[in-house]
């Protein structure tokens, strides 16, 4: 019986070998003692802090890329109470030494101090809570607004939030959503414009009310209203502190105590604004005369009276707004949401997935069948053995004896045989199967539209746990459970008969009995699958939350939010554990009831059996005989009972894995919209062009975010593009730029009104198509996990090498990368974690460039570039519109200067157009716009 047990015991031995591999490498990040502890209470802790930074010939490498030398002999001082201002060119080392100042890394060489204190002796944590942060990326959780406010101050009021809110100039915006401060700003701030992310990320830096304000960037996505605002906003924030800025437009430093001009990791010059100028041929004055050059014409009016007309027209057209909002979103709004369908679990289906290896199932089949025959045929034999020691002749005794063992001996050497051929097939199977799922499923949920991802349940977190769990969980339904299943179906059939053929009455009881501890079973199924799905949920949550963390670790260090995480990780799984709680004492009973029934079963058998016996129907051996095999189906029921959680886990996975194969994206089927009366050349999803111009129209468009149906972004919004003619669309954040661009590459679909591309609704192209036809640059750049060539490479897969360096040579960024180590060899890291935020940008550009476009996109394409880089980029792209349709939106004027024409966009339509000396002299929005920029 011992033998039985550990016999039973042992195909589990497998979760502990992989549990043990799980545990050595959480125990070895658990165990990691990191160099830089954000967390350790050790070190020094001022009495008073003043703010003084120096920089003490400072050298820096990355340790990733311990080759390029990023700051060399820095050299810099920042007195207490003091705003310090770095320029430069993109990957001048501007970023790395507000990251030196936090210490997120250490300097290889020479101190960096604080109060003349070397920060590696201070407390990490209380240096870190004096300190504010805006970095050049946003980094928004996905919770609410007054949450990401409040990651800055983890007490603050309410009064507080909205205050720093009013300061950033973040509270008109999120006063007119429905939820005001409670409004989700979806993953990463999916939900919101750049201009609106930054903003945010300023008020948390404000409320934290810091010594010491790091800017990074920090008004490079904000329009020209925003930024007039928001600057006076962080100039007020700045005094009294010591402030260390970071920009590439220089009319945001000029009111710096010192600027320090850095090139090549040094600095080569430093002083005052109008010290610097004065060096006619220094660097800085060089710089700033590029970029005058290179901006706007100033408009000949009063500063004062421009800037406070202009405010206070923007002011009234907000609350306008905000007085008609009731109206707005009192109104239904025409959204055909599909209902969610609920997926049945189909192993059947899921089995039709694996029909490429058919040979290798009906191999394991067989083989599965085989071993659970073995059990019964065992279990005989076991029965016969015992009664040969009835029979009284030794010599039929011996002869019994000797047949048995080696029917014994055959069995084992059948059981090697067949449980290797079964154990490797469906693991090939297995595998196979995980391969294909993962692919089909990526290849799915990239052909969603965008309004599916905007949804929390589809987070990019959530879907990499499903691609993860779910195909894992379905290999070990395949690999594991369905070899077990066949393996019991095979062992309890020949049972049932073998039984019946020995003493038909009493294993007419005993299979009688089965379906008790059968249901047992059963019931416990059904309650692990409810638990399972609440699991499940709460675990895609929680994952959610954890990839934010990781990928904002900056914000989060920085802001000694570490609990506040921790605190959302576990709130997100507390629900589903209590209710886990309660269904497991149920989940217990269950199982226990069928234990309890096997041993009630084994007591009705010998009392039955020794009845037949006392009557004279059978014998002793025979009562044992079946005893013994029916006995071995209630331990491969058993077996199959222990397997109920996966079951009931895998039975989630399948039925979640085929809602997303079975889901049909919005965008994906042509809808009949319009009548085509041009040649078109039929294509599978929708028609394709015989030729595309890049004439683009919007007529009449109502658009919303399906995540906010009642707040409508475009109203009534009517634009023209002629065919290889350029625009640009200007206006404040939030006013509906980026959503056209977005409606142009249908990502979403309008409410009301049509898209056109050469009079066709873009609705009845063939998406894959009409997309190849165009290039975005948008603006924030994505950088993939790879290679600089494999990132530019994505515009144009079969790209030569000769294209690549020249698309990298027209975007500017041929020089950067060829000074890297490894050239375009060079890793990225995740999303381009190794690369200046104006490299990226470039990346990103001549990835546009190579893909050669009808269409061209640009959304803030030059946001991120220095002056001297924008300059080079800008005549790159101004060569490449020739001859293209051309949108462009932005902030800065200048970049729109040279367009065909301009559209001036406020509350979701186009209130100007022309051109750009046309709109100047008519001295209305536009006009108020290059004020405000001039200013």
């Amino acid at each position: 019986m011992k033998c039985r047990s550990l016999g039973i015991a042992l195909p589990d031995v497998k979760y502990f070998t992989e549990a043990a591999v799980a545990a050595s490498r959480i125990f070895d990040r658990i165990d990691r003692i990191p160099e830089i502890d954000g967390e350790n209470n050790k070190g020094l802790v001022l009495d008073n802090i003043r703010g003084e930074i120096e920089f003490e010939h400072v050298t820096f490498t990355y340790p990733s890329r311990p080759d390029s030398i990023i700051l060399k002999d820095f050299h810099l001082k920042i007195e207490a109470g003091k705003t310090v201002a770095l320029v430069g060119a993109s990957g001048s080392g501007k970023s790395t030494a507000i990251a030196l100042v936090q210490r997120f890394y250490d300097a290889d060489n020479g101190f960096v101090r604080i109060d003349g204190v070397d920060i590696r002796t201070l407390q990490l944590k209380w240096m870190r809570e004096k300190m504010g942060l805006v970095s050049q990326e946003h980094a928004l959780f996905g919770t609410s607004i007054k949450e990401n406010i409040m990651f800055g101050k983890l007490d603050a009021t309410m009064d507080e939030v909205v205050a720093a809110a009013m300061a950033a100039n973040a509270h008109n915006f999120t006063r007119q959503l429905p939820e005001g401060y409670e409004s989700k700003v979806g993953e990463r701030g999916a939900l919101l414009s750049g201009g609106q992310k930054q903003r945010i990320a300023i008020a948390r830096a404000i409320i934290r009310n810091p010594v010491v304000l790091l800017l990074d960037e920090a008004t490079s996505a904000l329009d020209s209203e925003s930024e007039t605002l928001v600057q006076n906003a962080l100039d007020q924030a700045s005094m009294g502190r010591t402030t260390l800025v970071v920009a590439h437009k220089l009319s945001t430093v000029r009111n710096a105590d010192l600027i320090a001009v850095m090139s090549g990791g040094s600095i080569i010059e430093i002083g005052s604004h109008n010290d610097l100028m004065n060096r006619k041929s220094g660097h800085y004055a060089k710089m700033a005369k590029m970029q005058r050059q290179f901006s706007i014409d100033e408009p000949e009016q009063n500063p004062e009276t421009r800037l406070s007309s202009s405010v206070a027209r923007s002011s009234a057209s907000r609350l306008s707004t905000a007085r008609s909002s009731p109206a707005i979103f009192a109104s239904p709004l025409p959204y055909d949401e599909p209902k969610p369908v609920s997926y049945p679990p189909s192993f059947a289906r899921l089995l039709s997935l694996n029909s490429p290896e058919w040979k290798q199932g009906l191999i394991g089949s067989i083989s599965a069948a085989v071993f659970g025959s073995v059990q019964p045929v065992y279990a005989i034999t076991i029965g016969g053995m015992i009664a040969a020691f009835f029979v009284q002749d030794h010599d039929e005794l011996r002869a019994r004896i000797r047949t048995y063992s080696m029917i014994f001996s055959s069995l084992t050497l059948i059981s090697l045989v067949v449980n290797l051929l079964q154990h490797y097939n469906f693991a090939y199977m297995g595998e196979q199967l995980t391969k294909r799922i993962r692919l089909r499923m990526l290849e799915k949920i990239l052909t969603f539209e965008a309004a599916w991802f905007d949804d929390e349940e589809n987070s990019s977190g959530a879907l990499c746990s499903r691609l993860s769990n779910e195909a894992s969980l379905l290999k070990s339904l395949v690999a594991d459970r369905l070899s077990l299943i066949i393996q019991t179906t095979s062992a309890v059939t020949l049972a049932m008969v073998l039984g019946l053929l020995v003493a038909w009455k009493i294993a007419l009881v005993m299979i009688a009995v089965q379906p008790l501890t059968i249901l047992c079973f059963y019931t416990r199924k059904v309650l692990l699958s409810s638990i399972t799905t609440n699991f499940v949920k709460a675990q895609n949550q929680s994952t959610q939350i954890a990839v934010e963390a990781v990928i904002n670790h900056r914000i989060v260090t920085s802001f000694g939010s570490i609990g506040k995480v921790m605190q959302l990780f576990n709130e997100a799984q507390e629900e589903p554990r209590k209710e886990a709680r309660k269904k497991s004492w149920l989940a217990g009973l269950g199982m226990g009831s069928a234990q309890c029934l096997t041993f009630m079963t084994w007591a009705l058998d010998f009392w039955y059996g020794g009845k037949l016996v006392d009557m004279g129907q059978i014998s002793a051996g025979d009562v044992f005989k079946t005893f013994f095999i029916l006995v071995s189906t209630g331990k491969v029921i058993a077996e199959a009972g222990s397997m109920t959680s996966d079951l009931a886990k895998g039975s989630t996975a399948i039925a979640s894995v085929f809602e997303i194969l079975d889901r049909k994206s919005l965008l994906s089927v042509p809808n009949q919209v319009t009548n085509i009366s041009i040649p078109l050349c039929n294509g599978t999803g929708g028609a394709k062009l015989e030729k595309l111009t890049g004439g683009i129209e919007l007529k009449k468009v109502d658009f919303a975010y399906p995540s906010r149906p009642e707040s409508l972004i475009l109203r009534q919004f009517c634009l023209e593009v002629k065919p290889g003619t350029s625009i640009g669309l200007v206006g404040r954040s939030g006013c509906g730029k980026s959503t056209v661009i977005g409606l142009i590459e249908r990502f979403y679909d309008v409410l009301r009104g049509s898209v056109k591309v050469d009079g066709v609704d873009i609705r009845e192209l063939d998406l894959g198509w009409y997309r190849r036809h165009m290039a975005l640059v948008s603006q924030e750049p994505v950088i993939y996990s790879g290679s600089i060539r494999d990132n530019i490479v994505f515009g144009k897969l079969d790209a030569s090498e000769n294209e690549v360096v020249e698309a990298a040579r027209a975007a500017n960024a041929h020089e950067f990368i060829s000074s890297l180590k490894d050239g375009y060899k060079t890793e990225c890291g995740e999303r381009g974690v190794q690369l200046s935020g104006g490299q990226k940008q470039r990346i990103a550009i001549a990835r546009a460039i190579i893909r050669n476009p009808t269409i061209l996109l640009l959304d803030e394409a030059t946001s991120a570039l220095d002056v001297h880089s924008e300059q080079v980029v800008q005549e790159a792209l101004d060569m490449m519109m020739a001859g293209r349709t051309t949108i462009v939106v932005a902030h800065r004027l200048n970049t729109v200067k040279k367009l065909d024409s301009i559209a001036v966009v406020a509350e979701g339509k186009v209130v100007e157009r022309g051109t750009y000396s046309q709109l100047k002299s008519k001295r209305g929005a536009f006009f108020s716009l290059a004020t405000l920029q001039s200013n």
